[in-house]
């Protein structure tokens, strides 16, 4: 019997449309003439998803008895018994009642298809087993229900039905997926703008990873080699050698230029076991991998490049990275193309990037121009090549040669000369002008092997090979010094922009400059010192006793006048004329970076002068202000009450004895928030933690305000466990919030107050519907003396929301707005849940 077909529609998140799409194809397949039917469907009281429904037939649920409720399932044998083309499952991951055939949905599923017939199902990203944990840290929520991998991935078909973040959250506000009395609860904790960008970017990875492995499946089974690079795929090489560090990072760049972008670091080690990486390199390197985001593999094989592009080619790799060669230039030539070499002539369509690296080039440094203009390497080699290609070239001469071919003979030994000239300098040249002389000598001019100058025209040949090789290798010299002068001017230019640029790299500039100055002049060690003796910055081996004292130790001072700013050492290595005078430059450049850093300091500590007057001024704004009224009726009562004397009635003198108590009252509150504001900035402020019910703080807080039902809305959540925090500065701040609130709240709408847990965190939230604040103003609200719009004088100092986040940060908490669905402003206030250790009390 052939097995039906699964089609899976995946979704972010509740609300998507998931449902409504299952129907809608069902219907559009109905009138296709298929026989279709409903075999279980949740509508979850959404009309527009009823609505599909409507004209489709359904199976009858299977009503089961469970303690004594009524459960209703997918019957399960009356689908199987009506055996339709089609059937239509909602919530493929929903755990049945007990006492049915199958303890999951996605069992009567798989039984379902057994029998020949094709299922359209649904289901959420949460609900995917091996996703269930990440989706635990985005939102909080563990996931009770949960699908295999291998069912969804068994699919024939799996679409994601999608819809973008804002447009959800708004469908949930207009009513359209939960009721209106769930919707405030959802868009606050589930239904967060970022939980679901999370779970939707979520989703999608997870199904481009399905066609992904799809597509692998379909190149292997047809034969396909060649990479179809659909995404893509960055492999980085690893040796476990020092350059590992620095080719990731260039592949982490390389593969985050494209959206989904994805690194993978593989290492080939050989079959014999035998390692060559640096020791505990490749888990260091494999840690940074996992850091950026990457993948890590090992192969085994002996032909290292063929090793690389096999795997490149199995992950269907769009580039591959690899560090270029640390072999020499005479190493190359002995053992033939290398490994990017070989690569890059194997790769095909596979873009290959040789990345250069410090083991490789070596680090900066400045050539010398003192010493001969050839190196000893050169100089030796030109000897070698004399020797060894003087006897070669004589044998294949004189088995050659004939008495017509003496002139041939003659400019062959002539452009061995020219040859040595070339690689050696002068020295190996008149050797070999020597040598070939005395050769021809010997073997080709009679008389035959002996060393006779009888004729004055070979005497004269001797003389014209030794001053041809002269006068060839002294070009040869020249240009040498010439092509050393050009590379220690581009050095020395290369150096001079490093040094001119290093000003705009601010704090960093100066150790750079200091690293740069003992790699270009190859010292032992560099330090700069400021003019107290602190450290500013060092690079290379530390300054010893014995270095101090010698003299190759060079001091200079930094920084124009008397007194320098600070003072460069170098020591370890004899510095000449030229470099003395590029000294001078860096000098120059490290007092403009010390000059700038000074002034940088001066300007933040003059910003923070500002800011404190700025407060300040603000302050004494406030004072003469809010202060001066309440003084100002203190001081009125009491004088009437002194000068009137037995003259008032009782009731004239009750009322300016509580005009002169409520305002002494407002002048106590004033300065007692003062005080806590001046604490707060201090850093001093006493908290005394302890495990406390945020229920309790709540209706304290709205007892204190004396806020009935009409102008406030509790909506506590029961079942929230106790949070760790100072009750006595969580009353203020829930006050604060409130009573903030209640000032901005339209008349006839009522502050609604609920708390709720979100993973390891707990968040009360004051919810009004007034004018909300702007995006841009959300963090000047925190600051103090500020009030709405900064027009109102008679609402207080402006210190109640900057108490009330510094008290929250002060127990561990957050209070942050956010916009209420409709118009308005939430603030959240976010407290860690007490464990069960957190019972007893802690002050901090």
């Amino acid at each position: 019997m052939r097995r039906g077909r699964l089609r899976v529609l995946l979704g972010a998140a509740p609300g998507v449309g998931k449902t409504y799409e299952m129907l809608e194809e069902g219907r559009r397949l109905r009138g296709d003439g298929r026989d279709v039917v409903i075999a279980v469907v949740e509508t979850h009281g959404r009309a527009a998803t009823a609505a599909q429904a409507e004209g489709l037939p359904v199976i009858p649920p299977q009503r089961i008895e469970h303690r004594g409720v009524t459960l209703q399932e997918m019957d399960l044998d009356a689908v199987l018994a009506r055996h339709p083309d089609l059937a239509l499952v909602d919530e493929l991951a929903h755990t049945n009642a007990p006492g049915s055939r199958n303890a999951k949905r996605w069992q009567d599923v798989d039984d379902i298809l057994a029998a020949g017939i094709d299922v359209i199902t649904t289901v959420n990203v949460q609900h995917i087993e091996s996703l269930n944990d990440v989706v635990e840290k985005i939102t909080g929520v563990v996931q009770q229900e949960t699908v295999p991998d291998a069912v969804v991935r068994g699919a024939d078909q799996i679409e994601v039905v999608d819809l973008a973040p804002q447009s959800l959250r708004d469908r949930l506000s207009a009513g359209d997926v939960y009721p209106a009395e769930r919707i405030d609860a959802a868009l606050s904790n589930y239904f967060r703008l970022g939980n679901l960008t999370a779970l939707r970017e979520l989703a999608l990875l997870w199904l481009a990873d399905e066609v992904d492995s799809a597509l692998k499946t379909y190149r292997t089974e047809h034969g396909i080699e060649g990479s179809w690079q659909a995404r893509e795929r960055v492999v980085v090489a690893l040796t476990g050698g020092a350059e590992g560090e620095t080719l990731l990072r260039r592949g982490a760049r390389i593969a985050a230029r494209s959206a989904g972008g994805e690194l993978l670091a593989v290492h080939v080690s050989s079959q014999d076991g035998l390692s060559s990486e640096i020791p505990g390199a490749l888990a260091v390197q494999r840690a940074l991998v996992e850091s950026l985001g990457g993948t890590y593999h090992q192969v085994v094989g002996d032909d290292i490049a063929r090793s690389l592009v096999d795997f490149a080619r199995s992950v269907n790799a769009s580039q591959l990275v690899l560090g270029v060669s640390r072999r020499g230039r005479f190493a190359a030539a002995l053992t033939g193309p290398g490994i990017g070499a070989t690569v890059i002539r194997e790769s095909g369509d596979i873009d290959v990037h040789i990345v250069t690296h410090a083991a490789a080039g070596g680090r900066f440094a400045l050539p010398r121009l003192t010493g001969g203009a050839l190196s000893v390497k050169r100089r030796i080699l030109g000897f070698v090549v004399a020797l060894a290609g003087g006897p070669l070239l004589s044998w294949l001469l004189f088995a050659t040669g004939t008495e017509e071919s003496i002139t041939s003979d003659v400019l062959a030994y002539q452009l061995l000369v020219v040859v040595v000239a070339l690689v050696g300098g002068v020295w190996p040249a008149v050797f070999a002008a020597v040598l070939s002389g005395l050769t021809l000598d010997f073997l080709f001019i009679d008389p035959l092997f002996t060393i006779t100058v009888a004729d004055p025209e070979h005497a004269l040949s001797l003389v014209l090979y030794i001053v041809i090789a002269v006068l060839v290798s002294f070009v040869v010299d020249q240009a040498a010094r010439r092509a050393r002068a050009a590379r220690r001017a581009l050095a020395e230019s290369e150096l001079l922009a490093t040094v001119a640029g290093s000003v705009l790299r601010g704090e960093s500039a100066v150790p750079a400059l200091v690293s740069r100055t003992r790699e270009a002049f190859g010292l032992a060690g560099v330090r700069l010192v400021a003019g107290d003796g602190a450290v500013l910055a060092t690079d290379g081996e530390p300054l010893r006793e014995e270095d101090g004292r010698s003299s190759r130790l060079v001091r200079l001072p930094v920084g124009a006048g008397t007194t320098p700013r600070a003072t460069l050492e170098l020591h370890g290595g004899d510095l000449d004329a030229s470099e003395r005078r590029l000294l001078d430059a860096i000098v120059a450049q490290l007092a403009a970076t010390l000059e700038r850093s000074d002034l940088t300091l001066t300007a933040r500590e003059a910003s923070a002068l500002a800011e404190t007057d700025q407060v300040r001024t603000a302050l004494l704004s406030a004072v003469s202000h809010d202060l001066r009224r309440p003084l100002a009726a203190a001081v009125a009562a009491l004088g009437g009450l002194r000068a009137s004397g037995d003259q008032l009635s009782p009731e004239d003198r009750r009322e300016l004895l509580a005009t002169a108590d409520e305002s002494l009252a407002a002048l106590s509150t004033l300065v007692t928030d003062l005080l806590d504001v001046s604490r707060v900035e201090a850093g001093v402020l006493a908290v005394s933690l302890r495990s406390v019910d945020s229920a309790d703080v709540v209706l304290a807080a709205v007892d204190e305000l004396r806020l009935g039902p009409d102008t406030v809305e509790l909506a506590l959540d029961g079942a929230l466990p106790p949070v760790v925090a100072d009750p006595v500065l969580l009353q203020r701040v829930i006050v604060n919030v409130l009573a903030n609130a209640g000032r901005y709240a339209p008349e006839g709408t009522r502050v609604r107050v609920t708390t709720s847990r979100l993973g390891d965190r707990a968040e009360i939230r004051i919810v009004d519907h007034g004018p909300g604040v702007p995006a841009e103003r959300r963090e000047s609200v925190f600051a103090p003396f500020q009030r709405q719009g900064d027009t109102d004088n008679t609402t207080g100092l402006g210190l109640g929301l900057a108490l009330s986040k510094g008290f929250a940060e002060g127990m561990g908490g957050t209070l942050a707005p956010e916009d209420t669905p409709g118009g308005g402003l939430t603030m959240v206030i976010g407290l860690p849940v007490a464990k069960p250790a957190d019972n007893g009390e802690g002050a901090r």
